[in-house]
This record gives structure tokens, C-alpha cells and sequence, in this order.
């Protein structure tokens, strides 16, 4: 049975976020890939958008969404949806951390809006 135990999660740092990979192809999962995101107070991830669909789900605090333009105040025990193709970006607005937990499929890749393509080492 594979067991990830917190001690052996890889931490990604990236865009003022860090991404803590618990599933996904290093870890033996075949097709999904899960990790939690803590977003520090005040930061604002880069738009980017997403290659496969995403569940977003707030873990702790509060954070500003933007998805295809359309922005929602999401707080503990929210979910997001995020389809692929769709354009996203996270903001903490608040002065403490927010934590969500990302569940999406084996292949993932970002495209940021200069074009660059970026497939998170935690999600492939």
C-alpha cells in the first residue's frame, strides 16, 4: 500500500507559494497528482493557465480567485473548480497565510502570459 508520510512530501517554492507534492507519478499514482499550497499573506500568483481540469479546496484563510476575469472571495472549506483552459490567478489579500489542497490529473502544464509553458515538477 503507498503511504506518502508528510515527512517524505517535496516542497517546491515558486511564484512567492510553495507547493508541497504528496501524490503523484514519483509517489506511485498513475493518474492524479495532490498537493498543498501555502500563499502567504499579501502574495499575488502570476495568471496562468491550466492545461487539466484543477479542484481547488481552501484549507485555511481567505483568498481572492480570478477565473477568466470573474473574481470570487473564497475562505475555509470553499472549493474551486478550475476547467482546463481556463485562466486563473490567487491572491491573498489578507495578512495571514491561506492554505488550499489541489487535486488534478497527471500532466498538467501552466502557461503563463508571455507564452512560457511550465509543467510543475510536482504535477508530473
Amino acid at each position: 500500500m503507498p503511504v506518502v508520510r508528510a515527512s517524505e512530501a517535496v516542497t517546491h517554492d515558486l511564484h512567492g507559494a510553495r507547493f508541497v507534492s504528496y501524490a503523484g507519478p514519483r509517489t506511485g499514482s498513475r493518474e492524479l497528482c495532490a498537493w498543498r499550497t501555502e500563499i502567504p499573506a499579501g502574495t499575488d500568483t502570476p495568471a496562468h493557465t491550466v492545461s487539466r481540469e484543477e479542484i481547488l479546496h481552501v484549507l485555511d484563510g481567505e483568498l481572492r480567485v480570478t477565473l477568466d476575469g470573474h473574481t470570487e472571495h473564497i475562505t475555509a472549506g470553499d472549493t474551486v473548480i478550475i476547467n482546463p483552459g481556463a485562466t486563473l490567478t490567487l491572491t491573498n489579500p489578507t495578512a495571514r497565510p491561506a492554505t488550499t489542497w489541489v487535486t488534478t490529473s497527471v500532466g498538467l502544464e501552466a502557461e503563463l502570459p508571455d507564452g512560457t509553458r511550465i509543467a510543475p515538477p510536482w504535477a508530473n
